[in-house]
């Protein structure tokens, strides 16, 4: 890397389906220089010698041995969400690559969604909403299920796993006198 020259990341793409969000890949321009996966491949011979880091985002690109093989000078791979489950840690490792995460960026909206979906589930809103949408005329051959006393006040969460999510949405729950069971998991 010459100097003032910015370090070389690798990612999938930049905007579409699956690529790095726009102005996620604008705030990583400023730091970086971002190259695409098919700039990589259609140049991979001087490519491989630039990149230093690849970017994973919503688990792609995929890290493979072959990939790993052809960039010699990868130092870190940076996923960008909270497990890595998705990654083989052990053949990373063994190439001298190291590997970041954000385990805690996505607890409390992560949690957020889990309360939405239960209260949803638990006063049957996805059900009422289409009722509303079929109209008057629809709604007199049916159970006013929505009527139904069916929520999630005095309820028992049960939970597989702690951590920050688990302590999120259990802070949530305190509002619905909600109680908890867990099993750590090892």
């Amino acid at each position: 890397m010459a100097e003032g020259e910015l370090p070389a990341v690798l990612i999938l793409d930049i905007g579409g389906t699956h690529g790095v969000l726009e102005d996620l890949a604008a705030l990583l321009k400023k730091h970086f220089h971002l190259i695409t996966m098919k700039e990589f491949l259609g140049n991979k011979e001087e490519m491989s010698k630039k990149i230093q880091s690849v970017f994973v985002f919503e688990c792609r690109p995929t890290i493979d041995h072959e990939l790993l093989e052809s960039l010699p000078n990868l130092k870190v791979i940076g996923n960008s969400g909270v497990g890595v489950d998705h990654l083989d840690l052990k053949m990373i490792s063994s190439f001298g690559v190291k590997v970041t995460n954000t385990p805690h960026a996505v607890a409390d909206p992560t949690a957020d969604i889990g309360m939405a979906l239960m209260l949803a589930s638990a006063r049957r809103l996805v059900e009422g909403n289409v009722l509303n949408f079929l109209g008057p005329s629809y709604i007199f051959g049916i159970p006013l299920f929505c009527c139904e006393r069916d929520d999630i006040s005095l309820s028992v969460f049960g939970m597989l796993l702690q951590g920050k999510f688990f302590r999120a949405l259990m802070f949530r729950g305190i509002y619905f006198y909600v109680s908890a069971l867990f099993r750590a998991t090892v």
